[in-house]
């Protein structure tokens, strides 16, 4: 696993874009998309959406990975 980030390309809502993330990140999004039954790019494009202006996108997804692990833990 690495450490480093890993650049992948997304589609959100037809536009290409690609967003760096660390392995664990990448897989973590790509559990709760399952968990969630929705594709990968959909769910993105659900983060994009809602992210403030001055966010970037891999800090979006970053942001929303711990929140979703963080509510788990709390339940």
């Amino acid at each position: 696993m690495s450490a480093r980030p890993v650049k992948r390309s997304l589609t959100l809502r037809g536009h290409r874009t690609s967003v760096s993330l660390e392995d664990a990140f990448w897989n973590a999004f790509k559990d709760i998309a399952e968990e969630k039954k929705q594709p990968i790019n959909a769910l993105a494009a659900d983060i994009d959406a809602e992210r403030e202006l001055e966010t970037g996108l891999a800090t979006a997804i970053r942001l929303f990975v711990l929140d979703h692990y963080k509510r788990k833990s709390e339940s």
